[in-house]
């Protein structure tokens, strides 16, 4: 029932924006300083977990590998649900920038946050988004992990299939620093979140095995595509009943 989903939504908006708020003073001092930044970044960890474990949705995370949690890697994961940026804090082991759209600065507080402690991108405006590439490039090489969805945003209108070409920025940026690619495969978050409204469901995550990009050049930037594509693709197939 419709009501039900309305009722369950309030629910999850009610406590997101809680954690959010007693966390926030926190995350504002943190994010004074740049050698404080991590801070904030695992408040924001705290916050998703908390989030997901009282809306009754605990997020069962499979590692195909183990991590290395200092190094630093370009992150790629399917996008079909607003979920997907909160998951991303749970799941993620690493200190990282994400990379998203620059509209989101405009939301009070998480906007301000978003803006000191994560890149944004005007897609619209080249010059935005080779901005974005150039700080993606420079986080990577000062150790931080970049997470970005390389559809570009929530386009596809068939879930589970992934919208194709990717967009070029993780491939090549993980090609300019020589620092692996690790899929993510997202399976029940657009079940859970298909639009605004929030249903029940299980949350599975599945991270992959790194893609070394080692020896690569920009030449190789559509291969790495397909390979990214081949992993997450078929394993949204295998888990999308």
């Amino acid at each position: 029932m419709k009501i039900l989903s309305w009722l369950y939504t309030g629910w999850c908006v009610f406590w997101f924006l809680l954690v959010f708020l007693l966390l926030f003073p926190i995350v504002f001092i943190a994010l004074q300083k740049e050698e404080w930044k991590p801070i904030a970044h695992y408040c924001n960890r705290i916050w998703g977990k908390i989030f997901f474990f009282v809306i009754g949705q605990p997020v069962k995370v499979t590692y195909e590998t183990t991590l290395d949690p200092k190094k630093a890697y370009v992150f790629c994961a399917n996008h079909f649900s607003y979920l997907d940026v909160a998951m991303m804090g749970v799941v993620i082991k690493n200190y990282f920038a994400f990379v998203g759209k620059s509209s989101a600065k405009n939301i009070p507080l998480f906007g301000y946050m978003f803006a000191k402690l994560h890149i944004q991108v005007d897609r619209a405006a080249k010059d935005s988004r080779i901005k974005a590439l150039t700080r993606s490039i420079r986080a990577l090489k000062s150790g931080r992990s970049i997470m970005i969805f390389p559809e570009g945003g929530i386009h596809s209108t068939n879930f589970p299939e992934m919208v194709q070409p990717f967009k070029d920025g993780a491939f090549s940026m993980a090609i300019e620093n020589q620092v692996p690619l690790v899929p993510i495969s997202l399976l029940d978050n657009y079940k859970a979140m298909p639009e605004i409204l929030f249903k029940w469901h299980k949350l599975r995550v599945i991270i992959h095995a790194p893609i070394e990009t080692k020896g690569k050049t920009k030449a190789d930037i559509n291969d790495l595509k397909k390979e990214v594509y081949d992993i997450i693709q078929p394993t949204l197939n295998k888990y999308k009943d």
